[in-house]
């Protein structure tokens, strides 16, 4: 199993994006630690969506088709359930 998540930091009022063979809670933990990256400039992320997905493959197919909206308002919509 995996899961596409999206993870929200109001101090940046930005929405990361990511995919994980891991249950989310756990990879929300990692990026809260000494992670390098995007959301290393936080520490304040919470999980606003995540689905589930049999493969990595598809979660991570999901993941690209958000990362292509380029729309904060189409990641607003889907973490709404619209």
């Amino acid at each position: 199993m995996a899961h596409t998540y999206i993870l929200y930091s109001p101090s940046l009022d930005s929405y990361y994006v990511g995919h994980t063979e891991l249950d989310p809670a756990s990879q929300l933990t990692a990026h809260l630690k000494d992670h390098a990256g995007f959301t290393s400039r936080a520490k304040d992320w919470v999980i606003v969506f995540e689905k589930a997905f049999d493969s990595k493959v598809e979660a991570y197919a999901f993941d690209r088709q958000i990362k292509g909206w380029k729309s904060r308002r189409a990641i607003q919509n889907l973490i709404r359930g619209e």
